[in-house]
């Protein structure tokens, strides 16, 4: 695949592997340097160094191969099936999950199970490796997620994540004493600038995002909340609780390095409540995923 980027004023003298990774969020930095290597990136036709500070009026070409994408097997799994019909399917993710096959994740994810138990009854608009997904959580992230067995369903629980329609409500652990009983927070999250793994608020590229929170219990050290979604960016609530200063409890990429809770494997974070209007019926369906044990045992063992 061919693109061209036309460099204008604001950027002059960025480095060029900088430029592309703002312009191109879907490479990494290391992905342009091979490209820049390789001769797959071309500034006014000559190809230069990473460490090139592009110009304004530079024409930037850049050709990246088509990826090929690998077959993804059916697995047989026990999947914890929250409701199931025609057109979609509840699920209660486990911690350590990952939704889809993705670089490095090709087996053992929630799409393997799915292929095996739903064969060939999944939506897909999303493509071979993403059958049946409209949304995501991360791996670590446990909790209630909807997949969409044919097209029309899929396209209308899309429409209705675009409207903002669906409920969403997840419970989460937070670092410090919230001292509002609850809150908003609002700011657009994007690519962050330098750590291209992570998201950050956004005010250049970002897309709006805004979360609601409410405080449930507080500990000596620690505070439990529940977080409303309006918006569905990701790492939504990780990023905005960091930016409050409240990040949550387990999470090494917006927190701590350290986690301070021994054995504790990424973020304490559940999505508990997801309701929506059910894409044939009209109906407004609501289902709860109950907290994972090793959530309600933080629960019951933090120190108050």
């Amino acid at each position: 695949m061919r693109e061209e980027f036309l460099v204008s004023w604001e950027d002059e003298d960025t480095r060029i592997d900088r430029y592309l990774s703002g312009v191109c969020p879907s490479l990494s930095r290391s992905y342009i340097q091979k490209l820049l290597k390789s001769g797959a990136i071309l500034v006014d036709g000559q190809q230069v160094k990473s460490s090139y500070g592009v110009k304004e009026g530079d024409r930037i070409a850049v050709e990246t191969p088509e990826a090929v994408e690998p077959e993804i097997q059916a697995e047989p799994m026990d999947l914890d099936i929250l409701y199931e019909d025609q057109d979609v399917i509840l699920v209660n993710k486990p911690k350590g999950m990952v939704v889809h096959p993705a670089a490095g994740h090709y087996s053992h994810t929630l799409v393997n199970g799915l292929m095996y138990h739903c064969r060939d009854q999944l939506s897909g608009i999303n493509g071979v490796m993403r059958p049946g997904i409209v949304h995501r959580i991360d791996m670590d992230t446990t909790g209630v997620l909807i997949v969409c067995k044919n097209d029309a369903a899929h396209n209308s629980i899309a429409a209705q994540l675009k409207e903002h329609s669906i409920v969403r409500r997840y419970q989460a652990i937070v670092h410090g004493r919230v001292k509002e009983d609850e809150g908003t927070v609002e700011g657009p999250i994007g690519r962050h600038p330098v750590d291209r793994k992570k998201m950050s608020i956004n005010y250049k590229n970002g897309k709006p995002a805004v979360t609601h929170y409410r405080v449930l219990k507080r500990f000596r050290q620690y505070t439990h909340i529940e977080c409303r979604l309006e918006t569905g960016r990701t790492h939504q609530i990780r990023v905005h609780m960091a930016s409050i200063h409240h990040p949550l409890l387990g999470d090494r990429v917006y927190g701590p390095a350290v986690c301070p809770v021994s054995g504790l494997e990424g973020q304490t974070l559940h999505a508990g409540v997801l309701g929506f209007v059910h894409p044939r019926t009209g109906v407004y369906m609501e289902f709860t995923a109950p907290l994972p044990p090793y959530f309600e045992h933080l629960l019951q063992t933090l120190p108050i």
